[in-house]
């Protein structure tokens, strides 16, 4: 979604009222900067009358006396030493404020928006890119705070104009008014530039986003882009994006050069008016040569708080656009209420599901699904592709609220525990494993105090205990980044075993086991069953080997419960179900058919 469309002035405003936010949010840090900015502005003109006053009472009177004191001498060097070091003290107050402003803003600001991602439904994040949402806590952000770097420094030289300003009026109006002139010159320019840079601006912070979102998918899905040769396409997918946000960048270049030598040049501007206007009043006899060098000096010294102002000025489209992007995320609606319930100490959860109703935008994936499942009980969620299984599974654990209905754990909706507790209760081992660039026992423990002795016990109930043994480093190898160095049954075991070292009260497996031979995952089920710390099971499944381990199966079709009971029994009154299971199990025994083919070829 693009930012909204503003005119230049509100974008002056709106980027105004941001730099308020951010002195409010750092009001010290602002402080120490905007006084050491001020310093340097009041030792620049002190500079000036310094040196103005040594070459009236040192330098001149030792050249018309042919010589001078030792105390004339130190008393100069004093001088302008004392100038010179509050300045450098000016310099290092604004510089180093400035940049811990900026720097603390960013992070507060990206720690806001990381901690708004996890509080957001994964509802939200189904509908945004992963691309876009790291653009918001990167790029955005960084946007948003850039014109603080000179802000505090514009805000400090704002003294040094104003002194250097009424030192023109007190020396000669009319000449002060006639400089002054750049000042409305200033503000049109500004009104200029914003009219130009916002909207360029907003398609450059928008085109980054996309950059990032084509980048994290390719990344994504390189294996299927180079199984299916499909690196061209990605290239030029990604080159033609690119090349759009670096043809936008340019654009911008293009506007900023113009602004920038226009605003240094408004100052000088002002100099030449003064000397052409300056010159005409020396002859007139109502200004001397000297007061009118004095002049033109002053003048020169306004270019310097005029260009830290236009520096700001310069950066406020790009901060309005990248404000406007991380408030969409701070502002998302969405988020989960929790109550203040805490979950029973331990044993397996009674579950119930009561009218449970969802929904993806307008398209109804559920439909009042009912069913209990008691203590200890494992039970089996069997439909065909498309009916809901993998989205009844999200609402088992809450990652997702339902459109009606309730899920409760021992008689207690999911809604009303508190904050983190029914991680606690619930663990999902998901159909999609993802596994982090980090050693298996990192990836089995995700930070918990899980000790190595309960990773082994998971792992084994997991049947990976074997294949980590095996490896070089055991449970300190390295996976690597989604765990590439695995293969896929083995990285679905140790998902699995993350979710078991947590001893959850409910456990539930979305299909969670696909990728392992049906031995092993009827192992892996009996383990479960036979573990010391006994779960209530979901487990969403397919093969009759892990359907017939269940007690009872629940079959969905077209997001509405259909029938429920043993295997035996839906397979003689369902008829829905009979010809699922029976197309499970054909393919399978072809499958079992060809592998004894094969095997049966290779002994020949």
């Amino acid at each position: 979604m693009d930012a909204p469309h503003r005119t230049p002035r509100q974008v002056i405003w709106r980027g105004l009222w941001i730099l308020r936010l951010a002195v409010h949010e750092e009001p010290r840090i602002f402080a120490v900067s905007a006084v050491g900015s001020a310093l340097f502005g009041g030792m620049t003109i002190a500079q000036a009358y310094a040196f103005g006053h040594i070459t009236s009472t040192v330098i001149q009177p030792s050249i018309q006396r042919g010589d001078t004191t030792t105390a004339s001498l130190a008393g100069a060097v004093l001088l302008v030493m004392g100038v010179a070091t509050l300045k450098v003290f000016g310099i290092l107050g604004r510089r180093l404020g400035a940049g811990i402003m900026q720097y603390r803003l960013q992070a507060t600001y990206r720690k806001r928006v990381t901690r708004r991602y996890l509080e957001l439904p994964l509802e939200w994040h189904q509908q945004h890119p992963t691309g876009e949402l790291l653009s918001n806590a990167n790029s955005d952000v960084e946007a948003t705070w850039y014109p603080i770097a000179p802000f505090p420094f514009a805000v400090g030289v704002v003294f040094m104009l104003i002194g250097t300003l009424a030192l023109l009026f007190f020396t000669d109006p009319v000449l002060a008014v006639v400089g002054s002139i750049i000042f409305p010159a200033i503000a049109i320019l500004t009104v200029v530039y914003s009219s130009r840079m916002s909207p360029l601006m907003t398609r450059a912070q928008q085109l980054r986003g996309e950059v990032s979102t084509i980048a994290h998918e390719s990344f994504d899905g390189a294996l299927v882009v180079k199984t299916l040769g499909r690196e061209s396409f990605e290239t030029d997918r990604f080159t033609a994006k690119s090349r759009e946000l670096r043809d936008t960048l340019v654009q911008v270049g293009r506007v900023r050069g113009l602004f920038d030598p226009l605003m240094e040049a408004l100052p000088v501007i002002g100099v030449l008016l003064v000397l052409v206007v300056g010159t005409s009043r020396v002859g007139s006899g109502h200004l001397s040569s000297g007061d009118l060098v004095r002049v033109a000096y002053l003048f020169t010294l306004l270019a310097f708080p005029v260009r830290a102002i236009g520096w700001v000025l310069n950066e406020l489209p790009r901060s309005v656009v990248g404000y406007d992007r991380v408030l969409r995320v701070l502002e998302a609606e969405g988020q989960q209420h929790f109550g203040t319930a805490e979950p029973a100490v331990d044993g397996p959860v009674t579950l119930d599901v009561r009218d449970l109703s969802f929904a993806y935008g307008d398209d109804q994936v559920l439909h009042q699904v009912c069913f209990d499942v008691a203590p200890g009980r494992t039970v089996a969620v069997v439909g065909p592709t498309g009916s809901g299984k993998s989205t009844l599974a999200t609402l088992l654990v809450r990652l997702v609220d339902p459109l009606s209905g309730v899920v409760e754990y021992d008689g207690t909706d999911v809604a009303a525990f508190a904050p983190g507790r029914l991680a606690t209760i619930a663990a999902l081992a998901p159909q999609t494993t993802f596994l982090f660039d980090d050693t298996v026992r990192g990836n089995v423990t995700l930070g918990a105090e899980i000790s190595d002795e309960q990773v082994w016990a998971a792992l084994r109930v997991a049947q990976a205990d074997g294949f980590v043994a095996a490896l070089g480093k055991g449970l300190d190898t390295v996976v690597g980044e989604r765990g590439t160095t695995l293969s896929g049954g083995q990285r679905q075991r140790l998902a699995l075993a993350r979710a078991v070292a947590r001893n959850p009260r409910l456990l539930v497996l979305d299909d969670a086991t696909s990728s392992v031979d049906p031995s092993v995952e009827q192992r892996i089920l009996a383990g479960l069953r036979g573990s010391a710390s006994a779960s209530t099971v979901v487990v969403v499944a397919y093969r009759r080997a892990t359907i017939a381990l269940a007690d009872e199966v629940v079959f969905v079709d077209d997001g509405r419960l259909v029938d429920r009971g043993t295997h035996d029994e839906l397979r003689e009154r369902c008829a829905g179900y009979r010809d699922l299971v029976t197309a499970y199990e054909r393919a399978e025994a072809e499958r079992e058919a060809e592998h004894a083919g094969d095997e049966t070829e290779s002994v020949r």
